[in-house]
């Protein structure tokens, strides 16, 4: 990867190919590909790094749709994308399927909400291909979730024995898994999950202690970006959580993260920029 950790903070644009995405900003219409071509090379303008391209939802309460459902709505999108940017390209999928598929089709890295462990192939794809993947922490259940009309879906009552503990030892299980396919040291990139099977005070939690990830020695991605816990915390819906992720972000960085995954390119950017200005002066 052409990173150096720990120099600064790069930024990951997110970019759903979906109707249903819960900040309200999907691309799936007739002229998607156009659209998604335009907005990457605004990201990348506004200074993104990497952009992350989902077919699927992962809101609390969301419907799975099919692999095929999401190959037909991610794979022409990356391959508009890779032709028309120098933006690496991360694909957000859980499936080895797709991931196999959008790598074929341009992707550079994998992005796998469930830390390769919903499909037992994911790790020999990713090994296969010798691509950067980002292993994050999930604990998401159906039950779990509570919905209200203008702040969305949250998690709540979700019990952990240490937050912390808990998390580490299970991100840690995902990391064996991908070494043991033959995945990289250098290619892993580790994500507590924030909004994915926490509560509220969980993330807050969460984002305040990151730095207690760093001991697994692994590159920290965030994403806090527009969701519900900061929709929660200041009651406000997801098109008015800017000041909130940017709040996040902030501390984040100074906590330790390496990678920012966010909506608000060009704001959010910034907020990076002054943050690593303030906390890695001597990096």
């Amino acid at each position: 990867m052409p990173f150096q950790w720990g120099k600064r903070t790069y930024v990951m644009g997110i970019l759903n190919a979906t109707p249903d995405s819960f900040s309200g900003d999907g691309i799936f219409a007739e002229n998607a590909r156009l659209t998604a071509v335009a907005q990457a090379k605004q990201f990348a303008a506004d200074g993104a790094d990497i952009i992350d391209i989902g077919g699927e939802s992962t809101r609390p309460g969301s419907a799975p749709i099919s692999a095929e459902e999401e190959m037909r709505r991610v794979l022409p999108v990356i391959r508009h994308i890779q032709q028309e940017t120098d933006l690496l390209i991360s694909v957000d999928t859980y499936r080895a399927e797709v991931a196999e598929a959008a790598l074929d089709a341009g992707a550079d890295w994998v992005n796998d909400v469930w830390g390769l462990r919903m499909d037992s192939r994911m790790a020999a794809v990713v090994a296969k291909y010798n691509c950067p993947v980002v292993i994050m922490h999930n604990r998401s259940q159906p039950k779990d979730v509570a919905q209200t009309e203008q702040l969305g879906g949250r998690y709540v009552g979700v019990a952990y024995d240490d937050l912390f503990a808990d998390i580490l030892r299970e991100l840690q299980e995902s990391i064996t898994l991908a070494l043991d396919a033959g995945v990289r040291p250098e290619n892993i990139i580790i994500d507590p999950g924030i909004g994915f099977g926490k509560t509220v005070a969980q993330n807050l939690t969460l984002v305040n202690g990151l730095d207690r990830f760093k001991t697994l020695g692994y590159p920290i991605l965030l994403g806090p970006s527009r969701k519900s816990f900061i929709g929660y915390t200041l009651d406000l819906p997801p098109d008015e959580r800017l000041e909130g992720t940017a709040a996040t972000i902030a501390i984040g960085i100074d906590r330790g993260a390496d990678i920012i995954r966010v909506h608000d390119v060009r704001a959010m950017a910034r907020v990076a920029k002054m943050t690593d200005a303030l906390v890695r002066s001597n990096a």
